[in-house]
């Protein structure tokens, strides 16, 4: 849903250079859900493997400003695979792989580094808000979730 949401604001502003209409927003939906697939892939599986990490989402404990800390920094620290906490290589790698490969298929005129590192960041971004809904209005839903910290 967030990916027809970005696709409709992109459209709606014009930004990138495709086509307007249906066929358009068709073509930015596509580059959007093909940038999403690929960072799953990559940043998801093939990346936590190669670094035995587990870059997944688990709830805070503590404070509420403590909780919101680690939220926002759980794009950038995650557990590995021997449970100590350590740079989460495989979301930012997986951002940025998946922001190198968009320049195969966006148009010709909005390739380069700025789209590499603006779908890094909006990737990145996204995954920080995605974990503060995990933390604080999801967690509302599922109280006796267990959680791994």
């Amino acid at each position: 849903m967030g990916i027809a949401i970005l696709a409709g604001s992109n459209q709606a502003s014009n930004r990138l250079d495709y086509v307007q209409g249906a066929k358009g927003y068709g073509q930015r939906l596509g580059a959007g859900y093909t940038d999403a697939f690929t960072d799953i892939v990559i940043g998801g599986a093939i990346l936590p493997s190669l670094f035995h990490q587990d870059p997944r989402y688990y709830q805070g404990r503590g404070t509420k400003k403590s909780r919101a800390l680690h939220a926002l920094s759980s794009p950038f620290i995650c557990k590995g695979d021997n449970g100590h906490w350590q740079p989460n290589y495989s979301s930012v790698g997986g951002d940025l792989a998946s922001g190198a490969i968009s320049n195969l298929y966006y148009p010709a005129t909005n390739r380069g580094a700025e789209l590499l590192f603006e779908n890094a960041l909006i990737t990145s971004s996204g995954r920080m808000v995605s974990s503060m809904i995990q933390e604080f209005v999801l967690r509302k839903f599922t109280p006796n979730a267990g959680d791994r910290n």
